[in-house]
């Protein structure tokens, strides 16, 4: 979704990736020209992965069967390839995304591909809650999953393992760039992981958990340098990597003290409906890390994402304390909500789809 100048800044992507022990291509219809630079790479390139590619493109949910037919023929034609390995659901962030695929047009769409042998296997992607993913994980028919998996958000590493348990395929999504921009991260982050930097850390966690797919967003071929120094380093974590961790948690802990958010979700739902633990949370690593670019540019996408992230931001609690007697740790949460309102309110930014 990044290498998106010309088909040769695809290609040299893709010939970097067969460097750097890749397999896996995913892609989407959404991603601007990025199909069709991909189908022309993929004819270009002098080479192939042992075994060769294996290709994930998506569709997005609530399109009629016959939108999703021509949709699927049209990514088949732009990726120059006559099937694809994996079809996900791109985005199944909302019960309706679930409903459709499960007992709606898109369960029709989605056998109908993988019975015309269009398509080995479907799954999803989701950016919605805790609750929905683990609904949609016993979809039947779902034989693989997309999930936001970070290093300093964990939240959904039980959700993953339950998958991985079942057999399914876990891809992590951006554990770089939705993970903290940790290809660029703060002084204090740095300091934090030391000696190890945060990217490699986050990348060493994840494939620790026995997650083996991480999305790399490389728009040029140096961004895959570091995958391939740990394509081959996906055992338990060794004792350094372990002390970074716990040195991570420590400081993050010490700065925040008594107002870390802890994550537990007791505090939901709440009556204004205002998403109380991903804004602590963004809270938690803007005072706990310095990851204040981080923390309002995600702060300032509630509201303009649609579906893919939050709709309401700090400003919705009326501060009727129903959340109090919940918390574990006894915080203070209307308080804590305005001061992430003060905190990481700014000008919105541009999104990089949409």
């Amino acid at each position: 979704m990044r290498a998106l100048g010309s088909a040769d800044q695809m290609t040299e992507v893709v010939e970097a990736a067969v460097q750097a022990e890749i397999n896996h291509l995913e892609t989407a219809p959404a991603y601007g020209p990025a199909e069709d630079f991909l189908g022309q790479a993929l004819q270009r390139s002098r080479r192939r992965p042992d075994g060769g590619w294996v290709i994930t493109s998506k569709l997005l949910p609530g399109i009629s069967f016959e939108q999703g037919r021509r949709q699927l023929r049209g990514i088949l034609e732009r990726l120059q390839c006559e099937r694809l390995d994996n079809l996900a659901v791109h985005g199944l962030n909302r019960p309706e995304h679930l409903h459709w695929a499960e007992k709606g047009e898109g369960r029709a769409l989605l056998e109908w591909a993988m019975e015309s042998n269009l398509v080995d296997q479907v799954g999803f992607s989701s950016h919605g809650s805790q609750r929905l993913i683990a609904e949609a994980l016993d979809v039947e028919l779902f034989t693989f999953c997309s999930l936001h998996l970070h290093l300093l958000d964990p939240q959904r590493l039980p959700l993953a393992r339950r998958a991985l348990d079942r057999g399914m395929g876990v891809l992590a999504i951006s554990p770089a760039d939705k993970g903290g921009r940790l290809q660029a991260p703060s002084a204090q982050l740095i300091e934090d992981c030391w000696p190890i930097a945060p990217l490699e850390l986050a990348y060493r966690y994840l494939l620790s958990q026995g997650i083996s797919s991480l999305t790399v967003g490389a728009s040029q071929a140096s961004d895959l340098q570091l995958a391939s120094q740990l394509a081959q380093r996906c055992g338990p974590l060794n004792p350094e990597e372990q002390q970074c961790i716990r040195t991570l948690e420590e400081r993050r802990g010490h700065r925040l003290g008594a107002e870390l958010c802890g994550q537990c979700q007791a505090c939901l739902p709440c009556p204004s409906e205002v998403p109380i633990p991903e804004l602590l949370r963004l809270r938690n690593l803007a005072l706990g890390h310095d990851l204040i670019e981080f923390s309002q540019e995600r702060y300032n996408l509630i509201g303009r994402a649609g579906h893919w992230w939050e709709e309401l931001d700090a400003s919705a609690c009326d501060g009727c304390g129903d959340c109090l007697p919940r918390c574990p740790n006894q915080l203070p949460i209307p308080q804590l909500l305005a001061d992430t309102h003060g905190r990481l309110k700014a000008t919105p930014r541009r999104r990089l789809w949409g």
